[in-house]
């Protein structure tokens, strides 16, 4: 587990970096866009390339590959490995390509059926712009999950920093050039999204010719086994995570309707939101699968349970605390890290924002230990049971959603759709973890809900005192600093009131699990 915790780790600084990146990237369009229909609609198109990556890269693929290609290059050598991954991305190449050709042609039908001053004319242009970005973006998810297969971490973790980059490139150094207009800038940042696609896929092909995998596409994957073995995996986990994806795209367009700037105050909540997650849940999920795929193949069930309910215990300590400080700190936070001078991101879109992170920031250890456990079924090869479990939350969110939209009042409804993903989240995670139990034996309830238990109510405690912390110094600071200065020094000061406080009470009430992840931290050090 101190392997796994190490691992974790790296993906973790190497994510963050991504995430830190991401940041500064939301920072840079708020100050330009606010949370403006130029943004909303970027947003919302930018969710469908995004998609495809979940549906066909990272997500179905990469879970249904990374066992099959562990599996090849231990039993039948590293050239059937190769062959192999050859084999899938030709498959990549050919099918999204025919599928961004025909959203291009469909989005050009819509917009003539449009009319042009309409706040959904404004999304088409970006969509057409940026659905390339899906077979690239594809390619580059196929080439981390054979990095990470070999245990080659810190690249993948990396590569999607370079979007961030480029990002920020194209606000900072193009856009200032151009026309005061926010539907002319936000054009150029659609562009720059393909570009960086491109890019992502190039800063891992070294790691890659350094390993000898040198991702040749071939086109001639019908008759292999493996591919076909492959896709049958990956047929309920596709299905599974289209439905889930789908419903992502269904939820910007429902905070669309809600108001204008719905999908714009989600999209910089979910920034805050993934940045912890990036950290701690992205990087158990990428390192747990390989691992359990190891367990797996050696059919050493013992060392799977042993292996995920020591990371479940990690999660839950680390994650509780940024769940519930987020929660009670957002507007401060939102205001500190968005609202900079005399942008366009001002109080208005600072409380929409913070509406929007208060209803997101609880699911925040759900996410992660989610994460957690789906690794335990994709290393089993058993894409079915996620899949049934995410269907049902996808017709569970798209119900709370719409009822939440419809019910909440005027300036809440976005948070109701943040709400209703947390909800779902709890659905599936409980369920996962039942079903996973009784196949083999792990995690055990009783002994996580008094570890869980246990951190909710030390990070209730902390949250508390971090509410007042921030009130007070805010209060005495303000009158004397420039804001911003007593806006950054009252919110770290209560971070840091709150951190030693939580450390204190989580060793007071659940001491093995705290002794139990320092003890996996101090290993990673000698390590």
């Amino acid at each position: 587990m101190s392997n796994v915790l190490r691992r974790a780790a790296l993906v973790g600084a190497m994510t963050g970096i991504s995430r830190l990146a991401g940041l500064v990237r939301e920072q840079l369009m708020a100050h330009a866009f606010g949370t403006g229909l130029a943004k909303s609609a970027f947003d919302v198109a930018f969710r469908i390339p995004n998609l495809f990556r979940r549906l066909f890269g990272e997500g179905a693929l990469s879970a249904a590959f990374i066992p099959v290609y562990t599996e090849t290059r231990e039993r039948e050598g590293p050239e059937a490995a190769n062959q192999l991954a050859g084999r899938i991305a030709g498959l990549l190449i050919a099918t999204l390509s025919l599928l961004t050709a025909l959203g291009i042609l469909l989005a050009l039908a819509l917009q003539w059926q449009l009319p042009a001053d309409s706040r959904w004319s404004a999304i088409l242009p970006l969509l057409r712009i940026m659905l390339p970005y899906a077979p690239l973006i594809c390619l580059a998810a196929l080439a981390m999950g054979i990095l990470n297969a070999l245990k080659h971490f810190a690249m993948p973790a990396l590569a999607p920093v370079f979007l961030n980059l480029v990002w920020i490139v194209a606000l900072v150094a193009v856009c200032p050039w151009l026309p005061n207009d926010p539907f002319i800038r936000i054009r150029v940042v659609a562009w720059a999204v393909l570009v960086a696609g491109v890019i992502q896929i190039g800063v891992q092909v070294p790691a890659l010719r350094h390993r000898g995998v040198p991702l040749r596409p071939a086109f001639d994957w019908r008759g292999d086994a493996r591919v076909a073995r492959i896709l049958r995996l990956m047929a309920p986990m596709a299905l599974g995570a289209g439905l889930v994806q789908i419903n992502v795209c269904v939820d910007g367009v429902l905070a669309m309707w809600a108001a204008p700037w719905g999908p714009s105050a989600l999209e910089y909540a979910e920034r805050l939101v993934y940045l912890p997650m990036g950290i701690v849940g992205n990087a158990f999920a990428t390192v747990l699968l390989p691992t359990m795929s190891s367990h797996a193949t050696a059919k050493d069930h013992a060392g799977m349970r042993e292996t995920l309910e020591r990371a479940l215990r990690n999660v839950a300590v680390i994650m509780a605390p940024m769940a519930i400080g987020l929660t009670v700190l957002a507007l401060p936070v939102v205001t500190l890290i968005y609202r900079l001078g005399n942008g366009a991101f001002q109080a208005e879109s600072a409380i929409q924002t913070a509406r929007a992170l208060a209803g997101y920031a609880p699911g925040l250890l759900v996410f992660s230990l989610y994460k957690a456990i789906t690794p335990a079924f994709y290393a089993l090869q058993d894409t079915r049971t996620p899949m049934r479990v995410g269907v049902f939350g996808v017709v569970l969110n798209f119900s709370l959603n719409v009822l939440f939209v419809v019910t909440w009042p005027a300036g809440w409804k976005h948070m109701g759709i943040a709400v209703a993903t947390v909800l779902t989240s709890i659905v599936n995670c409980v369920t996962l973890a039942v079903v996973l139990r009784r196949r083999i034996g792990a995690p055990r309830l009783a002994p996580f809900a008094r570890v869980c238990g246990a951190a909710l109510v030390a990070a209730l405690v902390m949250g508390v005192a971090a509410v007042f912390a921030e009130r007070a110094a805010m209060d005495y600071l303000a009158p004397r600093l420039a804001l911003k200065l007593a806006q950054v020094l009252s919110v770290s000061g209560a971070i840091a009131v709150g951190a030693l406080l939580y450390g204190a009470l989580i060793r007071l009430f659940c001491p093995f699990a705290t002794a139990e992840l320092l003890d996996d931290l101090r290993h990673r050090k000698r390590a």
